[in-house]
């Protein structure tokens, strides 16, 4: 595979579709940890993580099989798009099916500066649309750190970073129980400034 690395995805894609098969495995392997972080900021009320992350590898695949090169959008651009659309939808329908684990759920976006794409009902694909919710995205994220104490940004920085309770408990000196209850308060906070945001 690491002849594809060093080549513009959008030549990968289009040598894709002339038959090359080998690339889609290139491209989700590269995109997998993409997958994996916009699952990873799904706070899901008793949901399983590993779920999103297959509806995420979902979204990804569509996102290689229906890009078209001659677009303005980079494929990066797309396939962070679909793969936030394919976790939308999953939740969406686990609501509809009135599945509990799944009625609650708390989109955040990376606290490294990465924004992703705000998850809002209607899913304009042109660039005015996506700016827009990208910066009602960064106003929400600038009031949930102020919310939250030092402690509990922390907890929440290393946690979106892919880090269980007992890795963040042994990074901060802390115990597991005292992490647990930092991220059980920062729902709660999160889940309150949501509701203020959307009055």
């Amino acid at each position: 595979m690491k002849q594809y690395d060093g080549i513009k995805d959008e030549e990968l894609i289009s040598r894709f579709k002339n038959g090359e098969s080998e690339i889609l495995d290139y491209l989700m392997e590269k995109y997998k940890n993409m997958v994996r972080k916009k699952a990873r900021t799904m706070f899901l009320i008793g949901g399983e993580n590993d779920d999103l992350i297959q509806e995420g590898m979902i979204g990804l695949f569509k996102a290689v099989r229906d890009y078209q090169p001659d677009r303005d959008a980079a494929f990066q651009t797309f396939a962070s798009i679909c793969v936030d659309r394919q976790i939308y939808n999953a939740i969406q329908s686990s609501n509809r099916q009135k599945h509990q684990p799944l009625n609650s759920y708390i989109s955040l976006s990376e606290q490294d500066g990465e924004n992703e794409e705000h998850l809002g009902d209607n899913w304009g694909e042109n660039p005015e649309s996506i700016i827009i919710d990208q910066e009602n995205v960064q106003d929400l994220e600038q009031e949930i750190t102020a919310t939250l104490s030092p402690m509990e940004n922390q907890v929440l920085e290393y946690y979106l970073a892919g880090n269980g309770y007992g890795e963040i408990a042994r990074i901060m000196g802390k115990t597991p129980k005292s992490i647990d209850n930092a991220l059980q308060r920062i729902r709660i906070k999160i889940r309150e400034q949501l509701e203020q945001y959307q009055k």
